[in-house]
């Protein structure tokens, strides 16, 4: 039982460290992507991790924006005997 629990607490503890980033900045001696064909400019860290409405889209899934009754569908007929 102890040996799961400090595994366990290992476990977190690396965990905690994975998401705390500064700014982000090239490795040394390396640069930035060289800019897309046809942007006007390279483009920042910050801008890399923008994400584009592809990778995040707005949320329209409201399907109920007005409340109607449907009208009857006279071809929705019982199955047969």
């Amino acid at each position: 039982m102890k040996h799961g629990l400090a595994l366990g607490f290992g476990a977190a503890l690396l965990l905690a460290g994975c998401g705390a980033a500064s700014s982000l900045k090239p490795a040394e001696g390396r640069s930035l992507p060289v800019a897309p064909y046809g942007a006007k400019e390279t483009p920042t860290p910050a801008d890399l991790l923008k994400p584009t409405n592809q990778e995040r889209p707005l949320r329209s899934d409201e399907v109920l924006t007005n409340s109607a009754e449907r009208r009857s569908d006279e071809f929705s007929l019982p199955p047969p005997n």
